[in-house]
């Protein structure tokens, strides 16, 4: 993995830097960054327990959960059971209902996201990615995911509409996590 964060770190660097909000995306981006703001104190305690930057584990909240700690960081299922989509069964340890903590942790670990890892800018653009799926690098025609950069001038058009089918006309509604993370720069969060 590091040597394919070698190759992408110039990437990843130039397209944030050159990234542009787009103006209709700016509401729900402020919305999310809100709700992190709210939930740092529960990040860096994960942060604590696993080594991984919390801006991250934030990131990644909001995209699975919408920053709510009553669903599991895996994926957005429910904390009252194991989960049921991918990755299902998780977490292996402990019975139902889960801690928000203890899920999150389990995320982290199961993702092997727990030991040296450059959390640079660019080193979370990457793991995000990695946290997601590199699916969209390998298209025949490749595009900058969306799960990343969608409402920003890096995204167009193009999306897994479900596992395994994609639609390149399809355009995602979500906030991408490059965006959260330019806002919380901006924001003096970080």
């Amino acid at each position: 993995m590091s040597l394919l964060f070698d190759q992408l770190k110039p990437s990843y660097s130039n397209l944030f830097k050159n990234m542009v909000v787009n103006h209709e995306s700016v509401p729900e981006l402020q919305e999310s960054v809100s709700k992190i703001q709210k939930g740092i104190p529960q990040y860096k305690e994960v942060q604590a327990a696993t080594g991984v930057d919390w801006k991250f584990i934030a990131i990644v909240h909001s995209m699975e959960c919408n920053c709510r700690f009553d669903e599991h960081l895996h994926n957005g299922d429910s904390l009252s059971k194991r989960t049921v989509n991918v990755p299902a069964g998780r977490p292996l340890k402990g019975n139902p209902p889960f801690t928000w903590k203890d899920s999150a942790i389990d995320s982290l670990t199961l993702q092997k996201l727990n030991g040296a890892i450059d959390w640079s800018i660019e080193g979370i653009l990457f793991q995000l990615e990695v946290y997601n799926g590199m699916s969209y690098r390998h298209l025949k025609v490749p595009i900058n995911t969306p799960y990343l950069w969608s409402g920003s001038n890096q995204y167009i058009s193009g999306k897994y509409v479900k596992d395994h089918v994609y639609d390149p006309n399809a355009v995602s509604k979500q906030i991408g996590g490059a965006l959260i993370l330019q806002q919380l720069i901006k924001n003096g969060s970080v």
